[in-house]
Formats: C-alpha cells, sequence, structure tokens
C-alpha cells in the first residue's frame, strides 16, 4: 500500500506532498482529523523498526512535559503517539514495504526516489 499520513494545515507537509508528485494510487490521512489507530501504528512500527523512530522530539508537548529529561521506553513512545497526533513525525510516508518519516532532506529525497521507482 502506498499512504501517507499528515497534517493537512501543516505547510511542510503540503509543500513536501506537492513536491513529491505523488501518483493517483496514495491515500492520504490527516491525523488531526482522523487519528491514527493503534493497529496502524503497529504497521508503522513494523516497517520502521521502532516507535521511537516515528517519534517526534520537535512536538510542542514533547517541551511543554519536559519529556526529554526522561528515559522513554518504546511502550511510552507508542503510547505517545497513540495520545496526541503531535507526537507522530510527519509526514510519515509508506510506499510499498518502505517507510520514510520525518521532513529532513535526506528523508524526503529517499521517499521521492522511491516512489520514483514505482
Amino acid at each position: 500500500m502506498n499512504k501517507i499520513y499528515h497534517l493537512s494545515t501543516c505547510d511542510t507537509c503540503k509543500r513536501i506532498i506537492k513536491q513529491l508528485e505523488l501518483p493517483e494510487t496514495f491515500v492520504f490521512q490527516d491525523i488531526k482529523s482522523e487519528p491514527v489507530t493503534v493497529k496502524q501504528l503497529e504497521e508503522m512500527k513494523a516497517l520502521a523498526g521502532s516507535y521511537e523512530s516515528l517519534f517526534s522530539r520537535r512536538a510542542k508537548l514533547y517541551k511543554e512535559r519536559d519529556l526529554g529529561a526522561e528515559n522513554l521506553t518504546e511502550q511510552d513512545y507508542k503510547d505517545l503517539i497513540i495520545e496526541h497526533y503531535t507526537f507522530l513525525k510527519r509526514p510519515v510516508i509508506i510506499v510499498g514495504k518502505s517507510i520514510f518519516a520525518g521532513n529532513s532532506k535526506k528523508t524526503v529525497e529517499a521517499a521521492a526516489k522511491a516512489i520514483s521507482e514505482l
């Protein structure tokens, strides 16, 4: 399956989606209006290898709760992502059996390469 988890109000997500020139086969899920389910998160984790790799330390709540001072476990990362959408790195792009989480230049370039090979 080819899917993108994103925030429709996020300018960075909009820019990346536009830049990628996605085929019509992609499914879009706005994680604010349609929250990620436990099953979806578990599927993402299976592709990514860990919940930590899907977790955003840039989230405002991360700083507000001073989570950087805590020793978070994989279960903590999972629970936090399910609790609030801002804890999921954005966008999350799934191309076949590959996953690309976040908006770093390297990640977006790797996603673009995978999409071009479809």
